[in-house]
């Protein structure tokens, strides 16, 4: 056996030799005598035995007193030649000469059979990394190729060296389960900060579609959102937190919560945007955020929106051409000192709309336009459901279980009715010139149309006192233009009145002797809900709904 081939593998070996080199030629690389290594002093001062030079020791000698496990193999069945007291102590004794398929299944158990073979054909070593046996300990294990001449074996044998890295395994499993542990928590979180039931707006269709990243990845603060605003309009939101975590969920939470509140003010997008960056930068001045705020209002057959350094929108028309929306486009939330502005993008009847956060097209080595124009592919093609297109550009763009990122993607469509189910949706609308006289008129627009949409009695005439109201208080408090406009949808009748004036109607209660004051309060207590806004152009519109029965 070639025993200084392999001996100089061992660990702490080659150490120990350059020691023992070091000490005995110090003091002559300084011209100096010195002991030579028969003279060398023992720990206590007193002259020793010599120390024996390495090749007077035995392989039984140095293999017996490691404490790791070796075993000593030969041939192309890996028979077995020795085995140290170690190894014997945890697996038990092993006859000598039998193979190791046999002799010695723990090897098989760690799967290191096919790994010896391999060993013995290319003459290299190999290592694998905490291998668990039956038994429950875990090692790792070098085998190396020895030279076994005297055997006459072709081939050679296979020192099998097993370090016993049980505590080592145990302390990274108890740390995977940890973080296991934290992972699940941020996903319960994230989820239940969530949208729990998506509302569904009567002029669209909406489905969304959120994956958290694998087990690999920490989850993110990835967000969406659908509210309904009043008046038949929607806004639209999704955002992502960077970062990871339980405080990326928790920041995510508080934005989310922030946005409804904002929504609930029915400003315009870019107004929405400029108050969450502000409320951004007090939550957490290390995290940023991206966001896109969009409100549809099916009077206008077009998305209004402002984006804090999100992905642009896309919209797919009928046709399947594919529009990607614009600037303006501002910095992420939390940077301050920006003023955002809101821009716009048809959307007609017929057309689909996606909003998506960075995980759906964002690959690592590849630049993000790529994987915005690849998305645009995908969604051109995409038609069906709103479900469908999401789970198409899910699959389209390599989206799987173990992604390393969060996704969040939401899709509304605006369909075209035809048929029976389009004249469950009708407008109508009378310009209000002129001054008292437009009163009467509006009662009179407001009687045939209702009659004409068949509604009940009750309901008509709910709805002409609350579009006379509404007239009444425009033309005493607004300026011109006015507008009277009627909207019924297959759950709610809308009436809305719009003026000039940007000063916004409030309820109150008015006295007993107050000639005036009695319409809005009036309209609340009729109408399933009221509200008001500024509209873009200067003025203001009131509105109330009713619910329609059945």
């Amino acid at each position: 056996m070639n025993f200084t081939r392999w001996s100089a593998r061992l660990p702490g070996t080659q150490r120990r030799a350059a020691a023992r080199t070091d000490r005995g030629s110090v003091p002559a690389a300084r011209g100096e005598s010195g002991p030579g290594p028969d003279t060398w002093p023992d720990g206590d001062g007193a002259d020793g035995p010599a120390a024996p030079a390495l090749e007077e020791l035995s392989v039984r000698q140095l293999l017996g007193q490691l404490p790791a496990l070796a075993a000593l193999v030969y041939g192309p069945e890996h028979r077995v030649a020795y085995v140290n007291d170690a190894y014997a102590t945890t697996f038990g004794p092993r006859p000598v000469g039998a193979p190791a398929a046999k002799a010695l299944p723990e090897l098989d158990e760690l799967g290191l059979l096919p790994l010896m073979d391999q060993v013995l054909r290319s003459g290299k070593p190999r290592t694998v990394k905490s291998r668990k046996a039956q038994g429950g300990g875990s090692y790792t294990v070098t085998c190396t190729p020895v030279e076994i001449p005297a055997r006459g074996e072709a081939g050679g044998g296979v020192l099998v060296f097993a370090a016993d890295v049980t505590d080592h395994a145990e302390a990274a499993e108890r740390l995977r389960a940890s973080e296991r542990r934290h992972r699940e928590t941020a996903v319960t979180l994230q989820r239940s900060l969530l949208p729990q039931e998506l509302e569904q707006p009567d002029d669209l269709r909406v489905a969304v579609t959120y994956q958290p990243g694998g087990t690999d990845a920490a989850v993110g603060g990835d967000w969406y959102d659908v509210i309904t605003l009043g008046a038949g309009r929607t806004a639209l939101v999704i955002g992502d937190v960077m970062g990871r975590g339980v405080r990326a969920a928790a920041v995510m939470g508080q934005l989310r919560t922030a946005v409804r509140a904002y929504a609930r003010l029915d400003l315009p997008p870019h107004e929405v945007l400029q108050l969450l960056d502000g409320l951004a930068a007090e939550i957490d001045a290390s995290q940023i955020a991206t966001c896109v705020y969009a409100v549809h209002d099916p009077n206008e057959g077009r998305l209004v929106y402002a984006s804090a350094g999100h992905l642009p929108l896309l919209v797919r028309h009928a046709d399947g051409s594919v529009h990607r929306a614009a600037d303006p486009t501002g910095p992420p939330l939390g940077t301050g000192g920006w003023l955002h502005t809101s821009g716009t993008i048809a959307l007609p009847p017929g057309a689909t709309a996606v909003l998506y956060t960075d995980g759906l097209v964002e690959r690592r080595g590849e630049d993000i336009d790529e994987g915005v124009a690849a998305l645009e592919r995908a969604l051109s093609g995409a038609v069906g459901t709103p479900q469908v297109v999401c789970d198409r550009l899910i699959r389209s763009l390599g989206v799987t279980a173990e992604h390393d990122d969060d996704v969040a993607v939401l899709v509304l469509q605006h369909p075209a009715r035809t048929g029976p189910d389009a004249e469950l949706f009708h407008n109508a609308a009378l310009d209000l010139l002129g001054g008292v006289e437009a009163a009467p008129r509006a009662r009179a627009f407001a009687s045939g149309v209702l009659a004409s949409w068949r509604f009940p009695v009750e309901l008509r005439d709910l709805g002409v006192l609350a579009a006379s109201e509404l007239v009444a208080n425009s033309l005493q408090h607004g300026t011109p233009p006015m507008r009277l406009r009627l909207r019924r949808t297959d759950r709610r009748l809308i009436i809305e009145v719009t003026d000039g004036d940007d000063h916004l109607p409030r309820r109150r209660r008015a006295e007993p002797g107050d000639e005036s004051g009695r319409g809005i309060s009036i309209v609340a207590t009729i109408a399933s809900s009221w509200g008001s806004r500024r509209t873009p152009g200067g003025g203001k519109a009131v509105w109330c709904e009713f619910a329609l029965p059945g």
